[in-house]
């Protein structure tokens, strides 16, 4: 075995290829075929794609399916505090010892071959997968869709969420040509779920060209609630179901996410085991850090939001949820993002603002966003030296009755949960109240 540790693997992955972003499907796929997870005896596949809301369908996917009893495979990125987040079996994320062993099977298939950090992972994931049997297997794109690493298998199911503008340089600078980019994971004559209404144009011409089996949020299937008893109600193509409980407490982006991993499941044929309680309790469940509220003096709320569609979203449900007390924004953006919107459209629903410093090349420094903040009209901006200043200058300027609100990218989440055991261990409990919002991200974030 050439390493003994899981560290010493993901080091040696982070330095293996020239770079770390390799958009091409030739050196995977023959790993892939070498290792003989593409053949014969896989296991059924979904492959979610989207800009925003790709993670909480995948997640929902996954549990409405292990709620029937299904062994399920998921496998998503990036990861909160441990590598071991990436892949889980029956909702558990799979051990040091089994990854090491994936690892170094891999490895010895690639020989001369270099793999990305994200190609080892997916790999691992399919590897794992079938070492253990698993009845589905669920994988969530990194960036795009035609060109990433999960795009080697053959969706059964492909889903594309909410398309928006990110990672142009790599996708395109339009809604049609990035939807273009997602189109990619459909395959001809099989489903392919969209979840917002009113997809790019590109994405419906390339389900046509391939004469793929379109289900449409909205004319296929919804999710409506009942304004009344507050209960929601799904409808698909030959379905329905209630949603009551925690699960019914989601809306606005998570809502359209909801119904679409509903529609994934009962596309793939495997629904026959639900009823209203089995999804009510199945759909509890969310991809931590995803609008997730966590109660307590003061109440936090975390989301991974990192563009101006996800920071849309997460502005939209603080309109629609005010603190009593004082709502202060802990933040930290990669420099390469849109900014200003982001600030325009929270403008009014923060009352004070954290930069936290992030040791992060991409990372704008914390000293140039409070300046950027003060500029764009934004008062009551601190600075702070490192994380924990920031999460106790947080927690002093909102006040038991107030909320901190940490957003701008993945690694912000990450850095808090970092700094706060307290914090982690009820974020990745399940015991948060998870609302699925909009800002998920990709591996590259």
């Amino acid at each position: 075995m050439r390493f003994t540790t899981l560290a010493q693997w993901l080091a040696f992955q982070e330095q293996l290829h020239p770079v770390g972003m390799d958009l091409t499907l030739e050196r995977i796929a023959l790993v892939a075929d070498r290792l003989g997870l593409r053949g014969a005896g896989r296991p059924p596949t979904v492959i979610v794609a989207g800009t925003n809301g790709k993670g909480t369908v995948a997640t929902r996917t996954a549990a409405l399916l292990q709620a029937q009893g299904l062994k399920v495979g998921l496998f998503t990125s990036p990861h909160l505090l441990r590598y071991n987040e990436r892949i889980r079996i029956d909702g558990e994320p799979v051990s040091d010892a089994a990854l090491c062993r994936a690892f170094e099977a891999i490895d010895q298939a690639r020989g001369e071959d270099s793999l990305t950090y994200f190609e080892f992972g997916a790999l691992a994931a399919v590897w794992l997968f079938r070492e253990q049997g698993v009845a589905v297997q669920v994988l969530e794109v990194g960036l795009g869709g035609r060109l990433d690493a999960v795009n080697i298998w053959d969706a059964d199911v492909a889903a594309i969420t909410a398309v928006d503008l990110d990672h142009q340089t790599w996708l395109g600078d339009s809604r049609e040509a990035i939807g273009r980019e997602k189109a990619g994971i459909m395959r001809p004559n099989r489903p392919v779920v969209l979840g917002e209404p009113e997809p790019p144009a590109s994405v419906l011409e390339h389900a046509a060209q391939l004469g793929a089996q379109v289900l449409r949020s909205g004319r296929d299937f919804a999710l409506t609630r009942d304004a009344t008893t507050l209960r929601w109600q799904w409808q698909g193509t030959a379905r329905e179901w209630g949603v009551e409980g925690a699960a019914a407490r989601i809306d606005g982006a998570a809502l359209l996410n909801t119904a679409t991993a509903l529609a994934v499941v009962e596309s793939l044929g495997l629904a026959r085991g639900l009823d209203d309680g089995v999804v009510s309790r199945a759909l509890a469940i969310s991809a931590p850090g995803r609008l997730q509220r966590l109660h307590g003096e003061p109440e936090w709320l975390l989301d991974v939001a990192h563009n101006v569609h996800a920071v849309n979203e997460l502005a939209r449900w603080l309109e629609a949820h005010p603190a009593p007390g004082a709502v202060v924004a802990l933040v930290a953006v990669m420099a390469d993002k849109e900014r200003a919107a982001m600030w325009s459209r929270l403008d009014g629903l923060v009352d004070a603002w954290v930069p936290v410093p992030l040791d992060l090349p991409r990372a704008l420094p914390a000293a140039a966003l409070a300046t950027e903040l003060e500029a764009s009209g934004q008062r009551r901006v601190s600075r702070v030296d490192d994380v924990a200043a920031a999460l106790a200058e947080a927690t002093r300027c909102a006040g038991p009755c107030g909320r901190v609100v940490v957003f701008g990218s993945f690694y912000t989440v990450a850095a808090v949960l970092e700094q706060s055991q307290d914090l982690a261990e009820l974020a990745l409990s399940g015991q948060a109240e998870a609302l699925g919002g909009a800002g998920e991200v990709v591996h590259a974030l």
